[in-house]
């Protein structure tokens, strides 16, 4: 009985692309250029810019933070100093005696905040739409980016607090979006859709990264989060003036466009919003095989998002202003990997009919074993800094490829619930961001190159037992509970 369910699911699979297109194939495909849909997605990818230069800023500006850190940087890494001879400038800003400990509970906290509101946030933005839901997840992130140089001044705990506070405003921010694309991306767009979408990450970090290293070097590491938390203003503004929760509630959508978006998901949605099959989500394994794959993609992704800056600094020997230009440039090859990624795997699905799961196990394969073995070379390469720096930017580059894997396989496999499945996902995706700097920092006591070789085997194992079992259990098809 097993082996006939088992085989029958495959079949689904491998035809799926066939009845797909034999359900679009009659609709009128409405244009790219000025549409809506892309619209809400360029504007999406601004809001998760916002997110994540907010998140990631702090891991650069504690840096500049800590007691004596230019003097005792310059002196204590491991590998000869790199800075440019350059002009002193007299910084008013305070700093604070942080051990290395405290400094890993600091970058940590924003995820024990972060963590609370996954399923929540999946559950409300399905219920009561996800407009007002991303936006004002977002919105108190960045009120209390605005506080942090206060909190800071009051003391390391006041500090935890408000990484915390921002944690549970942007915990929101995926279940939301991934709620409103259930109702905007049809199915043969979602990788380009997506992709667009949630790339504002790593542009995000991209941007954060170089930009707060130059911040704390000509002004001082409080204008780092005044600068960025002015951007997340103006970035709320145009999302509650330009977007709306679904198409049939926009007004500036054209007749054309809202008839195609509506008519490719109507086999797709369940048609009531107020059953949720509980039961059924939490004993589908194609839902098991994304959770294990998000939480071992998130542990090597949060672990070097958060401590990059430190390796940077305490190993490599770059100095402030350099660590944040160099500390970028791995996610600027993730950001256009994983947006080259969305266009081909909606090609390979479009044109030449690849079944959706095979797409996703692919990707979701070179996206993660590739990043572990560069990650582990990295280690290796001692003070070549060339080296070090070429291997740790493959790595995170590759894994943009998983972006059109795992990453988006809650919309194949029940677009009407994508939102609480991924609240459910990135709930235990959350947990290395929580443990992970903490376990490298209590690793790294020391700070030699041994220390974080071990670091990075430990991000690459999980990484290739993550990609192992989706390939095992991941399904590309709406599962029959979504539709009921």
């Amino acid at each position: 009985m097993m082996e006939h369910s088992a085989s029958d699911s495959e079949t689904e699979d491998n035809v799926q692309p066939l009845l797909r297109r034999k359900d679009t194939g009659d609709l009128q495909k409405a244009p790219a250029c000025c549409s809506s849909r892309y619209g809400l997605a360029f504007l999406s990818c601004y809001g998760f810019f916002v997110a994540y230069a907010l998140r990631v800023n702090l891991s650069v500006a504690m840096v500049d933070m800590l007691k004596n850190s230019s003097s005792a940087n310059a002196s204590s890494s491991v590998c000869p100093h790199h800075s440019i001879p350059v002009p002193k400038h007299n910084h008013t800003a305070s700093v604070y005696d942080w051990d290395s400990e405290t400094q890993g509970w600091i970058l940590g906290s924003f995820f024990y905040g972060y963590i609370l509101t996954q399923i929540p946030g999946g559950y409300f933005a399905r219920k009561y739409g996800a407009k007002w839901l991303f936006g004002i997840g977002i919105l108190c992130t960045v009120i209390f980016t605005l506080l942090t140089p206060v909190a800071a001044d009051l003391g390391a705990g006041y500090l935890i607090a408000v990484r915390v506070l921002e944690g549970i405003g942007e915990g929101v921010s995926y279940p939301a979006m991934h709620a409103m694309w259930a109702s905007w991306a049809p199915p043969l767009e979602r990788s380009r859709l997506l992709t667009i979408s949630y790339t504002g990450a790593q542009l995000g970090t991209v941007v954060a990264l170089p930009l707060s290293g130059q911040i704390c070097f000509y002004l001082d590491w409080t204008y780092v989060f005044y600068i960025f938390g002015a951007v997340g203003l103006l970035w709320f503004f145009l999302w509650s003036c330009f977007v709306s929760n679904s198409p049939s509630s926009h007004k500036r959508i054209t007749e054309a466009e809202k008839t195609y978006i509506m008519a490719s998901l109507k086999n797709e949605l369940s048609p009531t919003t107020d059953y949720i099959p509980w039961t059924s989500i939490l004993k589908s394994s194609p839902l098991w095989a994304i959770v294990v794959a998000h939480f071992s993609y998130n542990w090597t992704f949060y672990t070097l998002l958060t401590l990059l800056p430190t390796y940077m600094n305490d190993i490599l020997g770059f100095s402030i202003q350099q660590n944040g230009m160099l500390s970028a440039l791995p996610y600027l090859g993730c950001w256009l990997l994983a947006l080259l990624g969305g266009q081909l795997a909606d090609l390979l699905r479009e044109r030449y009919l690849v079944p959706t799961v095979n797409v996703r196990k692919a990707f979701t394969i070179v996206g993660m074993v590739g990043p572990a073995v560069f990650l582990v070379a990295a280690g290796y390469t001692g003070c070549n800094y060339v080296l070090a720096v070429a291997f740790l930017s493959i790595s995170s580059s590759l894994g943009g490829i998983s972006a059109s894997g795992f990453n988006i396989n809650h919309l194949d496999i029940a677009p009407s619930y994508a939102g609480i499945l991924l609240g459910i996902t990135n709930s235990f995706a959350t947990i290395p961001g929580m443990v992970g700097p903490v376990i490298a920092r209590s690793l790294t006591k020391s700070n030699t190159i041994p220390e974080w070789q071990i670091v990075f085997y430990i991000s690459a194992a999980i990484n290739i037992f993550g990609a192992v079992f989706f390939t095992i259990f991941g399904k590309g098809t709406v599962q029959p509970w979504a539709v009921q």
